[in-house]
């Protein structure tokens, strides 16, 4: 499953780093030693300082920090070119659990490599995002076998298996942390963290079979890589808002279905905020996407808040509106938006 990023010129860039079955650990063969002795013929590894006002836009917002304006990147809706994970042995038993091993980072190196290079390039201009599936999501095409748009099986298993389940998500949360890790000491500033089919289950389901996996992530990321921004995005949010908060994360995306200010309000200013212009005002009239731009800009408030679109970016969406998107968001200062007036009374 794979997260391939939409390149800006306002502030961020994304590098695609796939999350894929074998490397998370659903394969045959154990790599162990290989996986150690290629981390140590990494060149160079780099860290992120608690805060620096050399950083990019985008780190210092999403770490709260006062800026001028809010960074804004987008991307491509992942899986919008039509392709499907198709896995052929699912994990549904104890015995399936046995094909499970440790994360084999070898076999990414090639996202430790584009990482390098991109930190090299753009450095001093723009941040460089990383991406990874949560364990949740990730175990839903494990479970399942590929894509559904009902997830009987593993909603199924929460009840006729759990055990099952609970060792399968706290194998994904163990290889996904690692993942972070590795991609932020190969050069990301900051990492987003795709439950894109969290919304999927009822609050007190998602409270139970994600977010504990979640939090596992946030804790191990926050130990060994202090000052890198998290970002929870998760499709279908809107009951999830509070919940997600709890997880720890730096950032929360907001989907097009949430109104900002609305979302604002009930996660208070604690917390950063992504989003939320709907993917489909890239159709309307551009005067039109300039003010939802900016009525967003005003419903998020002056602090912590990273301008985004409610999901990826759509088919066919015309590049001039990409465009115009970015140019508007340049233009945009905290100066012009508070002389408009507050839109939300922010809470803590």
């Amino acid at each position: 499953m794979g997260f391939p990023s939409f390149t800006s010129g306002c502030g961020s860039v994304g590098c695609s780093s796939s999350v894929l079955y074998g490397q998370l650990g659903f394969h045959r063969h154990s790599f162990g030693v290989s996986r150690v002795s290629t981390r140590k013929k990494q060149l160079r590894k780099f860290r992120v300082d608690c805060s620096s006002s050399s950083d990019p836009l985008l780190v210092r917002a999403a770490r709260g920090e006062v800026v001028n304006r809010p960074p804004a990147w987008m991307m491509r809706q992942a899986g919008s070119l039509g392709k499907r994970s198709v896995l052929m042995s699912p994990i549904r038993s104890e015995e399936a659990l046995k094909a499970l091993h440790p994360i084999d980072l070898s076999k990414l190196e090639f996202v430790g490599e584009s990482l390098r290079i991109l930190r090299r390039e753009v450095e001093g201009q723009a941040a460089l995002l990383g991406f990874v599936g949560a364990p949740w999501t990730i175990a839903t095409y494990i479970v399942e076998g590929g894509t559904t748009r009902t997830y009987t099986t593993i909603k199924s298993m929460c009840h006729t298996a759990p055990h099952v389940l609970r060792a399968l998500l706290s194998h994904l949360a163990r290889a996904i942390s690692e993942y972070v890790i590795f991609q932020v000491e190969s050069g990301a500033h900051c990492i987003q963290i795709f439950d894109s089919w969290g919304g999927q289950l009822p609050p007190d389901m998602w409270e139970h079979w994600s977010k504990p996996y979640l939090q596992e992530i946030v804790d191990v990321v926050r130990s060994r890589c202090p000052g890198t921004p998290l970002v929870l995005y998760i499709n279908g949010n809107g009951g999830l808002l509070e919940r997600m908060k709890e997880t720890g994360v730096d950032v929360i995306g907001l989907d097009w279905t949430v109104d900002m200010a609305d979302g604002r309000r009930r996660l208070g200013n604690g917390v950063g905020i992504q989003g939320n212009v709907d993917p489909a005002c890239l159709f309307s009239p551009l005067h039109a996407l300039t003010e939802e731009i900016e009525r967003v800009v005003k419903c998020a408030g002056t602090k912590g808040h990273i301008l985004n679109l409610g999901h990826g970016v759509l088919v066919g969406s015309p590049e001039e509106a990409v465009a115009h998107f970015f140019n508007v968001a340049r233009s945009l200062t905290y100066d012009k938006v508070s002389s408009q007036g507050p839109a939300v009374e922010l809470v803590s």
